[in-house]
């Protein structure tokens, strides 16, 4: 079954908590974002899964994303948990569902995991499903378990200072869509000097450089953020187009720095 495109542009919620996620994503879906990410580790699906069924937006417009955390990848223990997950979220499904992180150790197999995913989406427990955090050599194995077409995205860590061209070489070649995570790294790349140049000489702000670079890259993006101000001028970026020669300049800024490598939990990293 061939996956539908992920939309380019989404609200993410890793560390948001309490009132203060139900509050980001009120606001979110008030100012028209239509994309939510979560997972189940952050800590806050019923929260998210309660701002949306509060927010009056028809849940048929909204595409929701989340990850099944690492002890739950075994074909016994991950459609119960996704279950459970659709509980916190007040909904019969979610339109994407990852594996957060490879099984440690490869403790549960790939093939394991994809085929248990693939039943849940027989089963109409999740549209889509795919990866996250996969380097070239777990995305084969993905590949080789369930096709390039049934993976619908791998989503990674992926900014102006790590652009890991093995793996979008790898990912691209197979026709499998990356999301990109921490795209702003983190806040660094707000102050940095190239991509401050860049949105100084179009009136914008730095956070919409690094997004636009990004999705001008082919990558969907799910920046977070709890000010409505920000909040709105992200919304702004998929619509801002750079320059081949700011392409190149962003480009340029690759240093291969990692900021997410939780160790026992992190891959060998291409």
């Amino acid at each position: 079954m061939h996956t539908i495109a992920i939309p380019p542009f989404g609200l993410g919620t890793f560390r948001l908590k309490g009132q203060v996620v139900i509050d980001s994503v009120r606001q979110a879906l008030e100012l028209g974002y239509r994309h939510i990410d979560t997972a189940q580790i952050y800590g806050n699906e019923a929260e998210v899964g309660q701002a949306i069924a509060e927010s009056g937006v028809p849940r048929s417009e909204i595409f929701i994303t989340t990850k099944i955390w690492v002890d739950k990848l075994s074909t016994d223990k991950l459609v119960p948990s996704l279950q459970e997950s659709l509980r916190k979220l007040r909904t019969d499904h979610v339109d994407l569902t990852l594996i957060h992180w490879p099984s440690p150790a490869g403790a549960v197999p790939v093939k394991e995991s994809l085929q248990a995913l693939q039943a849940a989406q027989a089963q109409g427990l999740t549209k889509n499903f795919g990866v996250s955090n996969f380097t070239v050599k777990l995305l084969q194995d993905a590949i080789d378990a369930v096709g390039a077409q049934a993976i619908a995205t791998n989503q990674v860590e992926l900014h102006p200072y790590l652009q890991s061209p093995a793996l979008v070489a790898f990912a691209q070649a197979q026709g499998i869509h990356l999301t990109s995570y921490m795209t702003l790294a983190y806040g660094k790349v707000l102050g940095d000097p190239v991509v401050t140049a860049i949105a100084q000489a179009h009136g914008w702000t730095p956070a919409q450089v690094a997004l636009a670079w990004a999705m001008q890259r082919g990558f969907a993006v799910i920046p977070s953020s709890t000010k409505r101000a920000n909040l709105q001028g992200n919304l702004l970026a998929p619509t801002l187009r750079l320059s081949e020669e700011e392409m190149a300049r962003i480009a340029a800024l690759d240093r291969g720095e990692r900021l997410v490598n939780p160790e026992g939990l992190a891959p060998a990293w291409d």
